[in-house]
């Protein structure tokens, strides 16, 4: 049984949970950049577990079955058609063979999810199938790919659906204190938690950059000692811009964090 790509309209890569502690050999956490989109996918199709999932940045692609499953849909909503008629986000759907799930560009946010109900059964790497492509696991989807996948154990299960909270139009975030908080004076970390960010166009699943017309400096910056970074940690560039480090960011780094 196997999970088709007839085309590829934006980067897809298959994505899970990641691989946790391996960070003492210098490999991040990886995985899906939105791992609630998994767990609500997991929700939707009765999985006990959050499975892995093809994750779609800014556009999807075409996709078929061999065999009768059911997909889940979550994360950023994008637009999606199943043989031309509307498919709703947040909900789950019924591939069988002959049919076309077309799925475009996102309205909101940047990833979204196709998760099957028999898991993707791709070679797992450390007790993970997510790629990793800047250090070389696993590729790009293209088209002409074809997946693995597990019998779906309940094919014939009525479609469900989600109401989930609009957290892909932008919103307040939760900052707490990190070991480098300390470094950035009173003015200028009170100034950071009142200012309006703009996600900027550069960033990657390593990371994204903040713009807003402040900039924030430390003079204690220079001479910083490399340490162990991760994933929610904000890094100030030398001239004061902030990067919100993310899924498969670096373990290590030398720039001041105002925060996590």
């Amino acid at each position: 049984m196997s999970l088709m790509i007839e085309r590829a309209d934006g980067l897809m890569t298959v994505q899970d949970m990641g691989r946790p502690g391996h960070l003492s050999q210098g490999l991040p956490r990886g995985g899906a950049m939105d791992r609630l989109a998994l767990i609500e996918a997991a929700a939707l199709l009765g999985l006990a577990a959050p499975q892995a999932a093809v994750e779609m940045a800014c556009a999807g692609g075409v996709f078929a079955v061999s065999a009768p499953t059911r997909v889940a849909l979550t994360g950023a909503p994008m637009r999606a058609t199943l043989d031309g008629a509307p498919a709703g986000w947040h909900r789950t759907h019924l591939l069988v063979p002959g049919r076309r799930l077309v799925i475009g560009g996102a309205d909101a946010g940047v990833y979204g999810y196709l998760t099957p109900a028999g898991s993707i059964e791709s070679q797992p790497w450390l007790d993970s199938r997510s790629a990793h492509l800047t250090i070389g696991i696993g590729a790009a989807l293209t088209a002409g790919d074809r997946l693995p996948l597990g019998a779906d154990p309940s094919p014939d299960l009525p479609a469900r659906a989600i109401a989930v909270e609009d957290r892909f139009a932008g919103g307040t975030l939760r900052l707490c204190v990190g070991p480098q908080t300390a470094l950035f004076d009173p003015a200028s970390r009170s100034a950071f938690a009142e200012t309006p960010f703009r996600r900027a166009h550069r960033g990657n699943r390593q990371g994204v950059r903040l713009d807003a017309d402040a900039r924030f400096t430390t003079p204690h910056a220079a001479g910083l000692a490399s340490d162990v970074i991760g994933p929610g940690d904000i890094q100030m560039t030398g001239d004061g811009v902030p990067y919100v480090l993310l899924a498969e960011c670096q373990t290590m780094g030398g720039y001041p964090r105002i925060g996590t």
